[in-house]
C-alpha cells in the first residue's frame, strides 16, 4: 500500500516503464502468441493491462481519457502507445494527489479500501500480466527485454 504520493510516483515510473518496454517488444505478427491453443495471446494479455487502468482509475474517482473502442488493435504498436498515453495520465494525475487522499477510503466491490492500497493492486495487477507476456514473447521468438534485471541473453552481450 503506498502511503506517500513520492513513493506511489517512484514504483509507477519504474512499473510502467518496464511494462512499456514489454509492449514494446511484441510484434504485429507475435499478438496471437498464445501459452497454449484457447488461451489468451500477447496481444489480448497487452490490450487488457491497457484497459484495466482504467479499472483502476475508475475506483480510485478519476477517469483516464477515453478509448476509440474496446476492440484489440490488430496493430502492436497501437497497444503499447495507448498504454503510454495512460501511464502519463496516471503519472499526472499522482502528482495532484496528497498523502492523505492515498489513505482514504474508496469502495471496492463493497469492500473499503484504502487509495494506496488499490494502486498497489493496480501494479500488482499489471505485473503479474507483465510476466505472462515475458514467457509469451520467448515462445515466439521475440527478445524479452530485462525489466527487473538483465536477461540471460543480455548477460551474455
Amino acid at each position: 500500500m503506498y502511503r506517500t504520493k513520492a513513493d506511489f510516483l517512484q514504483d509507477w515510473t519504474k512499473s510502467s516503464t518496464g511494462t512499456l518496454d514489454v509492449l514494446r517488444a511484441v510484434t504485429d505478427e507475435a499478438l496471437g502468441q498464445e501459452i497454449v491453443p484457447g488461451h489468451n495471446s500477447l496481444g489480448w494479455i497487452g490490450w487488457h493491462m491497457t484497459t484495466a487502468l482504467g479499472y483502476f482509475t475508475n475506483l480510485l474517482g478519476f477517469r483516464l481519457s477515453a478509448l476509440k473502442s474496446l476492440t484489440q488493435p490488430a496493430d502492436a504498436s497501437a497497444i503499447a502507445d495507448q498504454y503510454a498515453r495512460y501511464a502519463d495520465e496516471i503519472a499526472q494525475a499522482a502528482e495532484q494527489f496528497s498523502d492523505d487522499y492515498l489513505l482514504e477510503e474508496v469502495d471496492v466491490h463493497g469492500a473499503k479500501q484504502p487509495r494506496g492500497a488499490v494502486l498497489r493492486m493496480m501494479i500488482d495487477h499489471q505485473t503479474h500480466h507483465r510476466g505472462q507476456m515475458t514467457v509469451l514473447l520467448r515462445q515466439a521468438g521475440l527478445t524479452v527485454p530485462g525489466v527487473m534485471g538483465p536477461t540471460k541473453e543480455q548477460m551474455k552481450a
